[in-house]
């Protein structure tokens, strides 16, 4: 951590990955790109490659990264960290790890692309504000056309907020953390949840809880490269249910043992039970209009989203988690 007042802040990107070398070729350079163009905001940036597989698959893509970063003489490093231990949770703990010297940490995966005022954006709106932790919107493309019943389920669709609007939870995969905060709080990311996923939910949450603000940053966007196993009907309402479990399971680890857990467990399960009816009656309500065509499938996609999310929610209340991070996805 900087101590003298005119030193440049340090951060540190980290980004996480697991056997995607393709994503590493096209996000690298690009990541460091944004290293150097934060030092007009008084900020000396580094790059960090947390490699969640224990065989080390990045690090030929990562190296010839470092050498071309350091071919510019720049200064900008290029960096490189296998942790063997499965589970985004474990990733997510070794970046925070590797960054103990750093002011700022920023999360962006492996499968994203930053826009070109992402990082300064960023970082521009937590110095202003002191935030503990800044997100930013992310857009997706495909790398298949997405059929009707998915555009019109808005699966994909994520939110959008004014710059400077305070949020209570975020993802950390466009997310700026002032880590004087996160140390302040001791904060980790939770590895029983490391498979299930969620451990955003309940870090950011915690944050939060804890006295840090959470500040929407609308001009740091970033693109999801969305790969044509995830433009399915059964994936997006998997993801759905996920959403719900991951929920509901943070809710209920945030609130105090005994009646209070009691409380929070029996609401999420009627909250669930309520969006479970809901979707039902908006997807019977797309059934009967069904020659109405793509307004009807509309009604049907999102009751099913909404049923999906319901139930999810109704899971994890009673500590069922949903298995999000298997090894098989890639």
């Amino acid at each position: 951590m900087t101590t003298d007042p005119t030193a440049p802040r340090l951060l540190t990107i980290a980004v996480l990955t697991f056997r995607r070398p393709r994503d590493l070729d096209a996000v690298l350079p690009l990541l460091v790109d944004q290293a150097r163009g934060v030092r007009a905001l008084g900020v000396e940036a580094r790059v960090l490659v947390v490699d969640n597989d224990a065989s080390g698959s990045g690090r030929e893509r990562v190296e010839a990264a470092a050498l071309a970063a350091a071919g510019t003489g720049d200064g900008v490093t290029v960096d490189y960290v296998v942790e063997a231990t499965p589970g985004i949770a474990s990733a997510r703990n070794r970046a925070l790890g590797e960054s103990g010297d750093s002011d700022l940490l920023v999360f962006i995966d492996d499968d994203e692309r930053p826009s070109e005022a992402w990082l300064g954006a960023l970082v521009a709106l937590q110095a202003e504000t002191g935030a503990a932790a800044v997100v930013g919107p992310v857009r997706s493309e495909y790398e298949v056309e997405p059929e009707p019943f998915i555009v019109e389920g808005r699966f994909f669709v994520r939110r959008r907020l004014a710059t400077g609007t305070s949020v209570d939870v975020a993802a950390t995969n466009n997310l700026l953390l002032d880590l004087a905060e996160v140390r302040r709080q001791g904060l980790t990311f939770d590895v029983a949840l490391g498979q299930l996923g969620g451990e955003d939910t309940l870090f950011t949450r915690s944050l939060v809880a804890g006295g840090g603000t959470i500040l929407w940053c609308a001009e740091a966007v970033v693109t999801d490269v969305v790969p044509a196993h995830r433009v399915t009907r059964r994936w997006v309402v998997q993801r759905a249910y996920s959403s719900g479990n991951g929920w509901a399971l943070t809710s209920v680890m945030l609130s105090e043992r005994g009646a209070s857990r009691l409380a929070t467990r029996l609401r999420l399960s009627a909250k669930g039970v309520v969006r479970v009816a809901g979707g039902l009656a908006r997807y019977a309500v797309g059934t009967v209009t069904r020659p109405l065509g793509r307004r009807s499938l509309g009604q049907r996609a999102r009751g099913i989203r909404t049923m999906a999310r319901g139930a999810g929610m109704v899971a994890g209340a009673w500590g069922a988690g949903y298995c999000e991070y298997g090894r098989g996805d890639g």
